[in-house]
Formats: structure tokens, sequence, C-alpha cells
């Protein structure tokens, strides 16, 4: 096979199972039994086994080669694959699947099965690699779908159900809970948000639905965390969040593809020593490091320091949410964004940009003369001497800063005879010097030189 199931990523070190993979018995809300068959009738249907099949790509091809090499492995031609995994009706009336996108990719036919037994042939609709969606189109009557839920209300400890084709076993279900959210830095994907479950996945999964005990969606089962290369469940699976899923569908029904926007803020995580150092209250939210020119971030007012803590109403916890969620908002389409600068809260009001527009306009603007230095106020006491400037941290080689011989400790203490003693005023100053800027350095324990900062 191409890819045989779920994305699955080795860990190193013992892993060690525990009681949490047993099934557990749960209230059901309606008729009060310890069952979830009442609401799993209802969700069933809507969950179908999907079959791709395809010709293997010449990378493919080679991997699967340098695996066979020592088995003597013949290879059919034009070498083929076939890829086992499942899929949720979400829209019954125009017959729309949602999957994974690498389950579908390049694929040349697709069949899909129904829990009643029909099988139907399917086409794509359209795809997105960088969150692992895919959208199928059947042609079948009496289609059940599922309800949509809001998967921003999961809490860990919610129970949910995995339903898929494990091992192409259909219509299989395990339970478990939500183990943890927004898990990121995972290298699955390029934009991850994604529910760790211990509801046990297994490959084939892959696509399938996780749903909570009201029987929504709330999330597509995509990856497992796995100690062996067969990629059997060890109780960590991971799972696309709904409310992500949703926004991905439905941009491409409409426009055939995702179409990112970009808000031109580069944001870090705030760990607990930064927040005592900038005497923030929280570790919530995203740092703001770096506002870029001609950006939407730059017209809404956003500057370095600011910490997001909401889009659009919704708060947010880490830096990797600011990037996801801007991402899914449509280039064009207005943002809200809720920023904490010193201690205050503010609103601010931004129309997303379009990543390709905003990169060509920057590549069109002129450097400024200060591109390509990394720098931070300096106020200290060197040899009994109080200095104030701005200190280079770091030059790169092929900026008119490093040809103009600036270097990594530098301190700017003035500029054109000027006493300078802030970033923010160095900055300015150069703003009105576009082609040449005099500088004052203090470099070393009592060296000062001059240095015409040049394009």
């Amino acid at each position: 096979m191409r890819k045989l199931f779920l994305c699955s990523v080795y860990l190193l070190g013992a892993l060690f199972l525990s009681n949490s993979f047993a099934q557990r018995p749960i209230i059901n809300q309606n008729d009060n039994t310890s069952s979830l068959a009442p609401m799993l009738k209802n969700v069933m249907p809507g969950v179908v086994n999907i079959r791709a099949r395809g010709e293997l790509s010449l990378a493919d091809l080679q991997m699967l080669k340098n695996k066979k090499k020592s088995q003597n492995f013949n290879f059919p031609y034009p070498p083929k694959y076939e890829d086992l995994g499942s899929g949720v009706i979400v829209d019954a009336e125009h017959g729309y699947v949602i999957t994974n996108a690498h389950l579908i990719k390049d694929a040349q036919a697709i069949t899909v099965t129904l829990s009643d037994g029909r099988s139907t042939q399917a086409k794509i609709v359209g795809s997105d690699a960088a969150s692992d969606i895919g959208i199928l189109q059947i042609n079948a009557k009496r289609l059940t779908a599922l309800k949509f839920g809001d998967s921003d209300q999961l809490k860990v400890g919610d129970f949910v159900c995995a339903i898929g084709s494990p091992f192409g076993l259909s219509e299989t279900v395990t339970s478990g809970v939500v183990s943890s959210l927004e898990r990121t830095n995972l290298g699955i994907e390029s934009f991850e948000n994604f529910i760790q479950t211990d509801a046990p996945i297994n490959p084939g999964n892959s696509g399938g639905a996780l749903v909570n005990m009201r029987g929504e969606l709330v999330g597509i089962n995509t990856a497992i965390i796995t100690a062996s290369a067969v990629g059997g469940s060890i109780g960590i699976g991971l799972a696309i969040p709904s409310n992500m899923a949703k926004s991905v569908m439905q941009q491409i029904i409409e426009y055939g593809q995702v179409k990112r926007g970009m808000l031109g803020v580069i944001v870090q995580k705030i760990t607990p020593a930064l927040a005592e150092t900038m005497h923030l209250s929280t570790t919530d939210g995203g740092l703001v490091s770096t506002v870029l020119p001609n950006t939407p971030a730059a017209a809404a007012g956003i500057v370095s320091k600011d910490v997001i803590v909401k889009i659009n109403d919704k708060a947010v916890h880490t830096a990797t949410q600011v990037q996801n969620t801007v991402s899914l908002s449509r280039a064009g389409s207005e943002i809200k964004i809720q920023v904490l600068r010193n201690s205050r809260l503010l609103d601010l009001k931004t129309t997303v940009g379009d990543p390709e527009k905003i990169q060509k306009a920057m590549q069109d603007t002129p450097k400024q003369l200060l591109h390509g230095l990394m720098i931070r106020d300096f106020n200290q006491l060197v040899n009994g001497e109080q200095i104030k400037g701005v200190e280079i941290l770091s030059v790169e080689d092929n900026s008119a800063a490093y040809s103009s011989g600036l270097r990594a400790g530098d301190v700017i203490v003035a500029t054109d005879n000027k006493p300078v003693s802030s970033i923010d005023q160095l900055r300015e100053i150069a703003k009105t010097h576009t082609s040449q800027l005099l500088l004052e350095v203090k470099r070393g324990a009592n060296a000062s030189i001059f240095v015409a900062l040049e394009e």
C-alpha cells in the first residue's frame, strides 16, 4: 500500500498500557440505561467505508522497494495501491462525505460502502493537505448525515466514541474519553490542533467519526501515536476538531480550495518566565513578537508585545491557535481581535489579507536600512557609565547593516548626532533616512566608533 493507514508517530522509550482502554458503561441521557446503543443506532448509518485505488507514484514505489529489497518482492506494472479508511456523511441532500486528504490523495477510483451494504463510486470535490481534510460526493438516496457538534465545547474527561473501519472491519465502535485538547507541534500536519483520545483508534479508522454522547460529530479521526510498525492502538489517538474540519469543508465546497488568510504577525508561546518578566497575569494567548509592515495586523494597530487573547470572540490559549484561526479565515473577511496591552484589553478589527498579495507587496517594498538586525533596548552601567541605546543581538550576513560594519554586541547610542535610547526612537529616525544613516556605536568596554549605514 502507498499509505496503509493512519499517519503513525513512533515514540522512543517504554510506553505503559493502562486500564483506559476498557469499555466504560455510560449513562444515556434519554433512557437512563448503561448502553451506547440508542445513540449509536442513529449515528452508525452516517459513517462509511472508503476504498481508494490508484497507481503508485515514483516516490512511493521507491520507498516500497527499499522496504522490500531483502524479500525479493515483485511489483505489478503499472504499480497500483489500495487504501482502506473511513468517512462521515455530513450532507445527506448533496451527498457530501468528509474524510482525510491523505486517504484520497492521487486516487483514481474511490468506492464508498454505506452501512446498509450499498456501494457507490465517489468523486473528489477537493482536499486540503495542510489540515488533512478531503471532501467526497456520492450520488445515493436515503443517506443519513451526522450533525456537527461544537468542538470548542469539549473538555478533558468528556466521553467520546470513535467509529470507523479499523483493519477493514466496518462499523466498529470504540469508546473512551477526551485525554487532551489543542495538541500541537507533533509534526503530523501543517495546521495542528488535535483532540487526543484514549478511545482505541487503529489503521482504517482514518477519516472516521469521533462523536460525543449526543451523537454529534466533534472530530475526524486522523492519526495515532504507536510504538510499533504495525500501528496498533496504545491509547493515544488524534482527531481533527469538528470546527476546523467544518471550516475547511465549507471553503472546499464553495471555492474548490482553501484560501488561507494572513494577519502579518509573528507570535510566540508565553512561558511562565516571560509572563513574570513582562508582568502578565496569565500564560494564555499569543505573544506578538513582530508585526510585519503593510499587513492587516499593522493596519489594525497591533504592536510588538501585545498579547492576542481573543479572535472573533473566541478565547485564544496558544500561539498555534492564533495561526490556525487566522489561516482558516478566508482572505478578505473581517476579523475581530482582542489584545492585552499594558494590562488593558483593546478590541481591534481588520480584514484578513491574501498571503500571496502581502508577500508580493513586501517584496516590492524597498528594504529599510535596519533590515537584518535583531535588536533590543539597552540601559546598563558599563565601567561606571550609564549607557542607554539599542543593542544589536545579531546581524544577517547579506544585509546592508553587515556590509556597513555593524556587528552583534554593538550598542547604537546616537543617530545623526542625536541620542537614541529605544528601538522605537531608532526606527522613527530610520524611516526618514531611506539611503544613508550615520550611527554612533559603542563597541567593547571603551571604544566608540561611527558607522555610515547605507543601502
